[in-house]
């Protein structure tokens, strides 16, 4: 039953207006009968230390940080858990008798929806680009055992730092490619995940080929919408098991409503709810 007085978690970015966080948030909440909603912000670079500020003196239990705040927010918080600290960015934080202790679930979604199809450890992994999103997933595919990282980039320079924070932090081995033409999984990988924005609609072919005999991979795509992308059509034609990055937002969240509350929610129930608000993940 909601009350006059609920508890409030929310998030905080901009632009905002295309965040279907809430509704999936929301929907679990009343699903599971909490007393706690979720409040979307657009807000300023230059009004995130008055957002921070606001949610403490509110008592809020805690927020999401979207893009552009994922770093700049942790100058304004009280301290990082291990995956956040090495990854370097936040986009959950958990309010605690005042405290603010900041997360990164981008990578742990990540490993939610991977674990639906296989465990990470001991996975040998074809990570493709070197940005946010593969840093997150680097870090926390490491902290789950996967036995070897491998990041393809076209910017060398920078998959060798997401490589390098691998290995001088994990247990997990770790090298890079040159991702400077149409790439093939290295001998061995049983795992290669898309990390890249390419594959958005606009954005371009995701130039790999898994091969003519995948069925030993699991390939990945962090895209969300839409779901079903042609780099995880072509995997799965040639037999490999694939996972859309609908899965991970979804995990994600869950991850965050978990932290706030203590509740693991039902993901089917805010899969249909992510489905609603954006109308089905068609594009014209």
């Amino acid at each position: 039953m909601v009350s006059l007085l609920p508890d409030i978690t929310g998030s905080f970015s901009t632009p905002a207006g295309g965040n279907p966080t809430g509704a999936m948030v929301e929907a679990a909440y009343a699903h599971h009968g909490l007393d706690v909603r979720y409040v979307n912000c657009d807000v300023a670079p230059e009004r995130l230390a008055d957002a921070v500020a606001g949610a403490r003196a509110m008592g809020w239990i805690g927020f999401n940080c979207s893009l552009p705040h994922k770093v700049a927010v942790i100058d304004l918080i009280d301290g990082l858990n291990r995956s956040a600290e090495l990854i370097g960015a936040v986009n959950c934080v958990v309010l605690t008798e005042g405290r603010m202790l900041g997360h990164n679930t981008d990578g742990q979604g990540f490993l939610g929806s991977l674990r639906t199809v296989a465990d990470p450890a001991g996975q040998h992994v074809l990570l493709l680009g070197a940005g946010g999103a593969a840093r997150a997933i680097a870090v926390e595919l490491a902290l789950a055992g996967a036995a070897h990282v491998t990041v393809a980039n076209r910017s060398v320079d920078k998959a060798v730092q997401v490589a390098a924070l691998v290995a001088d932090h994990t247990a997990t081995t770790s090298d890079v490619l040159a991702w400077d033409g149409r790439l093939t999984p290295p001998a061995g990988t049983t795992v290669v995940v898309n990390a890249t924005s390419l594959g958005l609609p606009g954005s371009g072919d995701v130039p790999f080929d898994v091969g003519p005999d995948a069925g030993h991979l699991v390939v990945c795509d962090v895209i969300p919408n839409p779901p079903d992308t042609d780099f995880l059509q072509r995997a799965r034609a040639a037999g490999a098991t694939t996972l859309e990055g609908r899965g991970m937002l979804i995990d994600q969240a869950a991850v965050n409503i978990a932290l706030w509350t203590g509740v693991d929610p039902d993901r089917s129930v805010m899969g249909s709810a992510l489905d609603e608000a954006i109308g089905g993940w068609e594009h014209p």
